[in-house]
């Protein structure tokens, strides 16, 4: 009997160290991709933040007054002026379906 459960013992604990074996490279394999993943997104943020310089640089107000009078007789450009905005009330919507025209004055009646 004494045999037994020493050899089912034995078995137990190299089924144990090979799981364990086992979980343990899972979770470095898991860990090295986590570290490889952080490395891309911290690439990604660094070209994101060169963008955002080189948009910053290129929407320069002097410089785009410099192209507008360049290329204002080929492209029809005109410099941009206070006047040339309007206000949201001075859009045009479109008019509501009869059908949710008809729900909201039912409604209403009610």
């Amino acid at each position: 009997m004494k045999v037994v459960f020493h050899l089912s013992a034995i078995v137990f604990v190299a089924v144990c160290a090979t799981w364990a074996y086992r979980v343990n490279y899972a979770a470095q394999e898991a860990l090295g991709r986590v570290a490889a993943l952080q490395v891309k997104i911290a690439r990604e943020q660094e070209a994101l933040g060169v963008l955002h310089a080189e948009w910053a640089y290129l929407n320069r107000p002097d410089r785009l007054t410099t192209l507008v009078a360049a290329y204002s007789d080929e492209l029809g450009l005109v410099p941009l002026t206070p006047e040339q905005f309007g206000e949201a009330a001075m859009v045009a919507y479109p008019p509501q379906p009869d059908a949710l025209q008809d729900a909201a004055a039912g409604g209403k009646n009610r």
